[in-house]
């Protein structure tokens, strides 16, 4: 039997009670213990509203700005998957073929209090992300569970917000942009994208990377862990390799490239992969072309 919920629940309360509850090793769907399986759903939705609020996150900077995971806070996520049952979705429009999902996480909801700007035409939030004041999605675009998404931020059409990425403030996620979730294995470092930064259209995000405030990816750049980037302003290549995480550094200007394989046969047929290139850091020309309007996010 859980403790007893507080008034004011906290982490330092729920976090041992959601690994505890995680490592359980029964099926939670069929275990006979009703009462069981009824205190874990009770702590799964406090444990959502609490995401849902920003009182939790799946990962966060410490007081010198480096990042950390939170390990429990996926593994909460995994516990909602894993206890929810399958229910048809009550859309309020007449269709033959029905959202199902699990009952454990549905839609975030929301008010006018909130300020979010969700415009109509095919958009989701998830219950469980966290969509602060001044944000604005356009349809079509998701933001699923565990993702965290600051004041001021535009996130355009067709874009998506994986499962517990971060992002800041004032960032713009152009059209067909992707950041990928990254939910498990559950230690696994999500998508971070800092304050003030530009995600061109057709960008792809995925595998662990963190791009620093201010930064600007040029449309159709892809990132993962296993990305080369090639700083040519300072003649340095950036791996994941030192820092576990593919970082792009504050201010840096990435465009779309491709370097030269090597090898008798690479060169033989000319063959190349893509690569990240830094061509330059922000200044005020770049600024002029990626300045965020404030009045699309009052």
């Amino acid at each position: 039997m859980l403790h007893k919920t507080p008034n004011k629940i906290t982490e330092e309360f729920i976090k041992p009670l959601i690994i505890d509850a995680y490592q359980d090793p029964l099926d939670l769907n069929l275990v006979s213990n009703e009462s069981k399986k009824n205190d874990y759903r009770r702590l799964f939705f406090d444990f959502l509203s609490m995401l849902r609020n920003g009182y939790i996150r799946a990962a966060e900077p410490d007081e010198q700005g480096v990042w950390h995971v939170n390990k429990w806070v996926k593994q909460g996520i995994l516990l909602g998957m894993r206890i929810g049952q399958m229910t048809a979705l009550d859309t309020g429009v007449a269709s033959n073929q029905p959202f199902i999902d699990k009952d454990t996480i549905l839609t975030r909801p929301l008010s006018l209090a909130d300020k979010v700007r969700l415009v109509p035409g095919g958009s989701s939030i998830r219950d469980g992300a966290y969509v602060a004041s001044g944000v604005v999605v356009m349809p079509p675009a998701f933001i699923n569970v565990g993702a965290y998404v600051d004041e001021g931020t535009m996130v355009d059409s067709h874009a998506l917000i994986g499962s517990c990425a971060q992002i800041g403030k004032r960032v713009h996620v152009s059209a067909c942009a992707q950041i990928g979730g990254v939910l498990e294995p559950a230690h696994a470092h999500p998508v971070i994208v800092e304050q003030d930064a530009f995600i061109g259209g057709n960008c792809g995000l995925y595998e662990g990377v963190h791009v620093e405030k201010n930064a600007v990816l040029a449309a159709g750049v892809v990132l993962t862990a296993a990305t080369k980037v090639y700083d040519l302003v300072h003649e340095k290549i950036y791996t994941s390799s030192s820092h576990a995480v593919l970082k792009i550094p504050a201010g840096a200007v990435v465009l779309p490239g491709t370097r030269a394989l090597m090898g008798d046969f690479a060169k033989q047929h000319g063959l190349s992969v893509s690569a990240a290139i830094i061509m330059k850091y922000r200044d005020e020309k770049t600024n002029a072309k990626t300045a965020l309007e404030s009045v699309l996010r009052a």
